[in-house]
């Protein structure tokens, strides 16, 4: 059967991307700390020879089935290099969103429930290089210290959304995993974000919120201090889910 996509191209423009995104597939993800099932948003594109006229992208549906159904972000360098070869590509690109989860305990009652966290992988092979970007979004509680300074009693707080992403090359594409991320995130705020809290467990949330204020500047540089102590290329992208402005408050740094 005649392969039109292998067709020659007089046009001489290369195509930086092309592929397939939205693909919905079941993973396990593992690694090394965290190992659970879940369903994964995936996109796989390549950089396209300004000579070939079309991609191939069934065999973008067969990577993901066939090498990322058990999903460890350590073998990202694998899956690249082996998209690369069944493309015959010079540069491909993956990734991966999925929600990850853990078992959150509430401070004072104990009682458990489950924190969800969001996850995006993205692995790059360009010209026999590669580089993963993991980006973890979690939830911390944040209360102003600019309202508890100014105000006979209480002050205003709110849900911040944090996105810590780190990149990762040559022989560490993955520093650091995605529950050590969480922990990061969450010791960067008032207090934390907690699902099944009783009463015992929010006078114990709220008062520790009120003892720890933080801007959304604060949050931001405690975290790219921690990468940066861990030696880290970071990014952190904080979002603060104002209580009592009409506006959202934000924060990015990278480093």
């Amino acid at each position: 059967m005649h392969d039109i996509q292998a067709e020659v191209d007089r046009r001489g423009i290369e195509v930086d991307q092309v592929g397939i995104a939205g693909l919905r597939y079941p993973v396990v993800f593992d690694d090394g700390v965290t190992s659970q099932r879940s369903i994964a948003e995936v996109s796989v594109t390549v950089r396209l020879q300004a000579d070939r006229r079309g991609t191939h992208m069934s065999r973008m549906v067969s990577l993901v089935h066939e090498r990322l159904q058990a999903f460890d972000p350590r073998d990202m360098a694998q899956v690249l290099k082996a998209g690369a070869d069944e493309l015959d590509a010079p540069g491909v690109s993956v990734s991966l969103s999925m929600p990850i989860s853990e078992v959150t305990s509430a401070p004072t009652s104990g009682l458990e429930s489950v924190s969800v966290h969001d996850v995006d992988v993205t692995g790059t092979w360009q010209d026999g290089s590669c580089r993963v970007t993991t980006a973890v979004t979690s939830e911390v509680t944040s209360l102003c210290p600019c309202s508890k300074s100014i105000s006979d009693y209480g002050a205003h707080n709110q849900r911040s959304k944090v996105t810590l992403s780190v990149t990762g090359r040559g022989d560490d594409l993955y520093p650091l995993p995605v529950l050590d991320a969480v922990g990061i995130i969450r010791g960067s705020g008032s207090a934390p974000v907690v699902p099944l809290v009783k009463r015992v467990d929010e006078r114990t949330l709220t008062m520790q919120a009120y003892d720890h204020p933080v801007f959304v500047e604060d949050m931001a540089r405690d975290i790219s201090l921690a990468c940066r102590t861990r030696g880290l290329v970071h990014e952190v992208r904080v979002r603060n889910l104002e209580s009592i402005h009409s506006h959202d408050a934000v924060a990015v740094i990278t480093g």
